[in-house]
């Protein structure tokens, strides 16, 4: 009996009209009917994943930036938290300086940019978040971050993601959240370890977990949990090293895992 789920947000728990179905939510409560715990793991910022979490009626902690920072939803305690190193930081905030590349981050749970841009009005469009515009943004660079953001074209930001890693070391996890983003965060901020921290925090193993996503960043949280579960619309490399291909997010791929694994109930 699996006795905790995580569940990505974008493509994964909500369709692409950025809904929770019913049929999803139905299923989500008739998980936690049965005593597992259900909680989002996804590269948001805590205030935009807690609004969905509210919604789907989810009083847990729930994983944010890609496993930078587990927080409460009933209190905000802050359970575990990792910031990108300063020097690292500074090292890329240099290099997109020198590159003219588009830098955002996030600092005390707000979004800043250093211009005004459609890069960041997309961005935030497509998460529903508001920003600010820091043109003094080193400022911002010493400051805690639990993730920094590269906004480009897809075929760039693979070819950049090997120059960011040489120079920045071990010391940040870079991964991509959909083609044109990549996110850095402190290399023990992803999915992976967050799951592995939570899994202790409710007194269970890895080996008791179900993790369901679509992307590259999702990898780490399928891989150590028992179940890693990619969705139908989801990258070929994730469905790789899944354990299992679920439908859709629009066909309601999580209430299809739950009914399966959690419920006992034939599809």
């Amino acid at each position: 009996m699996y006795k905790l789920i995580a569940i990505d947000i974008d493509d994964t728990l909500i369709n692409d009209e950025k809904e929770v179905t019913p049929a999803t939510q139905q299923a989500l409560e008739q998980a936690i009917a049965q005593d597992v715990v259900v909680t989002l793991a996804t590269g948001r910022a805590y205030a935009s994943a807690q609004a969905i979490a509210r919604q789907t009626g989810l009083n847990v902690p729930i994983i944010t930036y890609q496993g930078a920072l587990v927080k409460n939803l009933l209190d905000e305690q802050v359970l575990y938290e990792r910031y990108v190193p300063v020097e690292a930081a500074t090292k890329l905030f240099e290099y997109c300086i020198r590159h003219h590349l588009h830098l955002q981050t996030y600092i005390d749970d707000k979004l800043y940019s250093r211009e005004d841009n459609d890069k960041i009005k997309e961005y935030t469009a497509l998460n529903r978040t508001p920003y600010y515009v820091e043109p003094d943004f080193k400022k911002l660079v010493d400051l805690p971050t639990p993730k920094m953001l590269i906004i480009d074209e897809p075929a760039f930001l693979d070819e950049l993601a090997p120059k960011l890693r040489e120079l920045l070391g071990g010391q940040v996890h870079i991964t991509k959240s959909k083609p044109n983003f990549l996110e850095i965060m402190h290399h023990e901020g992803t999915k992976g370890h967050a799951l592995k921290f939570l899994a202790a925090h409710f007194g269970c193993s890895p080996s008791d977990c179900i993790a369901i996503g679509d992307s590259w960043n999702d990898h780490e949280m399928l891989e150590a949990a028992g179940l890693g579960v990619a969705m139908g619309n989801a990258i070929p490399a994730l469905k790789e090293i899944a354990d299992y291909v679920t439908l859709s997010n629009n066909e309601d791929g999580v209430k299809h895992v739950i009914e399966k694994f959690i419920l006992g109930q034939e599809n």
